[in-house]
């Protein structure tokens, strides 16, 4: 399988890409813990059904001493008892935030209470921003039909 479009060849969108991946080295500098930016990065590839950053991911959280039952738990997180309050919150915001077509109020005033109460005032700039980001990856490498499976941690950068 290719994609559609070469995204790492295209002028335009190598253009394009290098300044959301300069954007998502602002959140990955900031302090919301790293495990939380996977978990979140995971949820929402695989809301958005993109194979490539679910792969990404997941081998990135697992290369960092991720545990495996925490990374296949990630789509049943609600019912799962893996993960902490905070994290929970930061899925839940994720959800909302990657839904925000399918609920005509955006994310609930109760989903954004329940994320201030476990993160400061940076960490929630951080969630608006990853949130956003792994979208935007998303959304690109759904479009193009960006292959899955080969990624190997540390293979961009």
């Amino acid at each position: 399988m290719e994609a559609r479009l070469n995204m790492f060849t295209n002028p335009v969108a190598t253009k394009f890409m290098k300044h959301i991946i300069a954007a998502g080295k602002v959140v990955e500098g900031s302090s919301l813990p790293h495990a939380t930016q996977e978990l979140v990065k995971i949820r929402a590839s695989q809301i958005n059904g993109c194979g490539f950053c679910t792969d990404m991911h997941t081998k990135d959280a697992t290369h960092a001493g991720e545990s495996s039952t925490r990374l296949n738990l990630v789509a049943a997180w609600r019912e799962a008892t893996v993960f902490t309050e905070a994290e929970r919150a930061a899925l839940e915001l994720a959800e909302q935030g990657t839904r925000i077509a399918d609920a005509a109020g955006g994310v609930t005033d109760a989903a954004w209470e329940n994320a201030a109460k476990h993160y400061d005032e940076e960490q929630l700039g951080a969630l608006v921003s990853l949130i956003a980001l792994i979208n935007a990856f998303n959304r690109g490498n759904v479009m193009v039909q960006q292959p899955a499976g080969d990624y190997q941690p540390g293979m961009f950068g």
